[in-house]
């Protein structure tokens, strides 16, 4: 970050930091008294109750994918620093990729739209300007070769035109209001829109009529206009994709590179072959490394695909189920999670908002790797098992061998069902009622049972030896397809609480529950409405200011008038009062005195 950059970011935050006004006024005896109301904090992103911008702050997100992948690889390192010293680094450079794009944000949510809207496109427009210089600069890098540095960059690039046009039309739009063309917007709605049509459908007495769905709506997803995804949610998704997308194209690169190494290995081996005029085991041996190789490089190409359509539909479905899950937390269904979730701490719940979007993209990310290595390896396998055996003329032998597996696991799995079958024939009593699934849990013939447990008991010593092992491995690959689900645990029943993914997505469903439930949020907002409404009933005692048919009077003179019979019912409040230069405090006294003894 050099110091212009590092100027143009702090200016902008400076001035919509002057703009933006404090609620709590200072004390006079107070250092910033001086001050004013000026220099609030700016809030770059509400990430619990954002519904509008979704798709500006979500590529907002987008384009910091490039840095955010620096910070991945460990990339950053301006210091040389103990090992144990690297988690303070990666926090500095953590920072310093949020203080960089910070500006994105402050724009977008500043109320003054005018000003943010300049600042904001003069800075995305230095942001694409230095992009595009460095992409002519550098077009080529020693991972990809040629246009290496576009591939990378262009996903960035789109985002930062979205903003560019996003500014543009802030910058329209507010130019417009400003000159009186169009009405100025209401503010940020206490309650949203969906949030009052998801209160209005639980208060009608008749269900809503039920339309034919599509095959879209039926097989994949439907939408519900009662619910919109936070910001924050959508952001989150945007980033996952451009670094899911960044970190397939670093991976390909790496998997050329070894293809290149193992091309080299290859050669080698057969020089070496050559060189001692060899034949017989070391040759055979040498055959099937080479084999090996050109098995394995060909599973990792085909299985790159697979791999990332399973990435990215779970980042659908995890979408899917968050909507899933906040929706049975508002209606106050609980059962779906572990019981040691039910009720979690509000600190770690708070903690997890802050956690679950990067720890989203990660687990994305290290999920993609995983699975795709877990896919190679099923590759690998399928091709020693079923394809080389017919490629090597060892057909008949390769139907042998599966007929007598299959035969195995058959016989095991008949013995097995021959055990149920026989526990319900002979050992359990009739049923009550006809009209029962299932017998009664109630033993019937208990000498043949024991005699039946007795000799069975052997044999299921070593039934179970495969059970464990088949355990195991079904543990080893739901784990490692699943890997990347942060909404789901792949532990088991009792130890969830040490999956800490997925105890910062309960805390983040907690947290939206809690401030987000649209009855909670409809009642707050009746609530506030109503107080507010009371009080200008309350303030307005004069008939001529609550006459509907009468003149119309602005609010400022109603809030002058106000305040001239507070004082005067209260004229302690003079000694406290601000007098204004050019105003005499003492004929403005006199003058109050003089209407309260009227």
């Amino acid at each position: 970050m050099d110091c212009r950059e590092l100027l143009n970011k702090f200016l902008i935050i400076l001035v919509l930091s002057f703009l933006q006004r404090r609620e709590r006024h200072r004390q006079r005896e107070d250092t910033s008294y001086l001050l004013g109301n000026h220099f609030g904090i700016i809030i770059p992103l509400d990430f619990v109750g954002t519904f509008s911008n979704r798709w500006s702050y979500g590529l907002a997100f987008g384009a910091t994918a490039n840095k955010v992948m620096f910070l991945f690889s460990e990339g950053y390192q301006p210091l040389q620093v103990p090992q144990w010293a690297q988690a303070f680094v990666l926090l500095i450079g953590g920072i310093e990729v949020g203080l960089s794009h910070f500006p994105f944000f402050a724009c977008l949510s500043s109320e003054f739209q005018l000003l943010s809207s300049i600042l904001g496109f003069s800075y995305s427009l230095i942001w694409f300007a230095v992009t595009i210089l460095h992409i002519i600069q550098c077009p080529h890098g020693q991972l990809l070769g040629r246009y290496e540095t576009l591939v990378l960059y262009w996903p960035s690039l789109m985002c930062l035109v979205f903003l560019l046009g996003r500014f543009l039309h802030m910058f329209v739009k507010s130019l417009r209001v400003r000159l009186g063309w169009d009405l100025q917007t209401e503010e940020k709605p206490f309650l949203e829109a969906h949030q009052a049509k998801h209160v209005k459908q639980l208060l009608r007495k008749a269900p809503p009529l039920q339309r034919e769905k599509s095959w879209f709506q039926s097989r994949i997803y439907e939408w519900d206009p009662c619910f919109q995804f936070p910001s924050r949610m959508i952001g989150t998704t945007v980033l996952a994709f451009i670094c899911l997308y960044l970190f397939i194209v670093i991976e390909f690169c790496m998997f050329l590179h070894v293809r290149d190494q193992l091309d080299v290995f290859e050669d080698q081996l057969e020089s070496y072959i050559a060189f001692r005029n060899e034949t017989g085991t070391l040759t055979s041996v040498v055959l099937q490394v080479k084999e090996l190789i050109s098995v394995t490089k060909g599973a990792w190409v085909v299985t790159i695909l697979p791999a990332s359509l399973t990435c990215v539909s779970y980042l659908f479905h995890i979408l899917a189920c968050y909507r899933k899950h906040i929706k049975r937390l508002w209606a106050g269904d609980k059962h779906f999670l572990p019981l040691k979730f039910h009720n979690p701490s509000s600190s770690a719940s708070v903690v997890a908002i802050a956690r679950y979007s990067g720890w989203q993209i990660a687990y994305i990310l290290w999920g993609y790797l995983i699975v795709h290595v877990m896919q190679s390896l099923c590759g690998v396998v399928l091709m020693y098992s079923l394809v080389l055996p017919i490629v090597h003329n060892q057909g008949l032998e390769l139907l042998q061998r599966l007929g007598i597996g299959v035969l195995t696991i058959a016989i095991v799995l008949g013995l097995m069902i021959l055990q149920v079958w026989i526990a319900t024939s002979f050992f359990l009593q009739q049923k009550m009622d006809a009209g029962d699934r299932q017998k009664p849990l109630a033993l019937n013939n208990r000498k043949a049972f024991h005699n039946f447990n007795y000799f069975l008991f052997f044999y299921n010593v070593l039934l179970g030896l495969g059970a464990c092992l088949s355990r195991l491995l079904i543990s080893c690959v739901l784990g490692s397809w699943l890997i990347a689900r942060i909404d789901r645990t792949i532990l088991q029943n009792g130890y969830e609480g040490a999956d800490m993914g997925f105890g910062a997505w309960i805390g983040m469903l907690y947290v939206d529950h809690y401030h987000t439930n649209p009855v909670l949020v409809s009642f707050c907002h009746i609530l506030i409405t109503g107080h507010r409404e009371r009080r200008q009933q309350q303030a307005v005692t004069y008939w001529y200011l609550n006459q509907s048919t009468g003149p119309r009077i602005s609010a400022r003179s109603r809030t002058r008038w106000l305040l001239l019979q507070t004082l005067i019912n209260n004229p302690k409040l003079l000694m406290c009062r601000k007098s204004k230069p050019g105003h005499s405090s003492r004929d403005f006294t006199q003058i109050l005195l003089a209407c309260s003894e009227s």
